[in-house]
This record gives structure tokens, sequence and C-alpha cells, in this order.
């Protein structure tokens, strides 16, 4: 999978949220902060179907939906970064977080039972 871009990351999110969407839908759901135009959505739209990001179902009006799962999306993004800035390591990304104090204690809590767990 291609990298996905911020703008890419808003509209799959509304498409995870409504799966199969006709255009003026997606435009309504997008936060606020983005004004495109349908013209501009449609472009972007297009070339997330080229990523095989999204899919078209019907003719017309058409539905958009998530041609790929959350799940998978930040599993991949995260993957990216533990390469890219941790040298491949989730360990040293879960350290850098204990070490700057960035955890909740209810996360530390989680993040330890997590560990005993795999102590078993």
């Amino acid at each position: 999978m291609n990298r996905i871009s911020d703008q890419e990351w808003k509209v799959l999110e509304v498409l995870w949220k409504g799966n199969g969407l006709q255009l003026g839908k997606i435009l309504a759901a997008l936060p606020p902060e983005i004004h495109w135009t349908r013209t501009t959505a449609h472009t972007y739209l297009t070339r997330m179907i080229d990523k095989g990001l999204v899919r078209a179902a019907g003719t017309k009006p058409k539905r958009y939906l998530a041609a790929v799962s959350r799940e998978n999306c930040v599993k991949e993004e995260r993957q990216e970064m533990v390469d890219r800035l941790y040298r491949g390591s989730a360990g040293r990304l879960v350290m850098s977080f204990v070490k700057d104090g960035s955890l909740t204690p209810e996360e530390r809590e989680e993040l330890r039972r997590l560990l005993d767990e795999m102590e078993v």
C-alpha cells in the first residue's frame, strides 16, 4: 500500500464510518477545515481508487466504499513509523513513550498488564 496522505485519511475515516456514500454525503461528513468543491473531492476519490484505497459502486449516482480496512492501514502506518524512526524496533518505540512520561497512569497499567501476560 502507498503512503496515505492526511487528506486521504480524512476521506477514509468518513468511508469507514458510513461505507457506501455518495459524493455529497462524503463532502458533508468531512471535517469543517476541508473546504473542497465537488470537483476536488471527485479528483481525490479518483486518485484513491487508483491507489486501491477506495472503490466505486453503481453508476449514477456512484457510491464510494473503503477498499482497505482501518486496521490494516493503521498497522502499515505504524510499521512505517517504527522502521523510519526506531530502526524497526517496536520496543524502542514503547520505551520512548515510557521514558518521556507521555503515558497516562492508565496506559502504564495496561502496558504492565500486557507485559505480565507475555511472561506466562
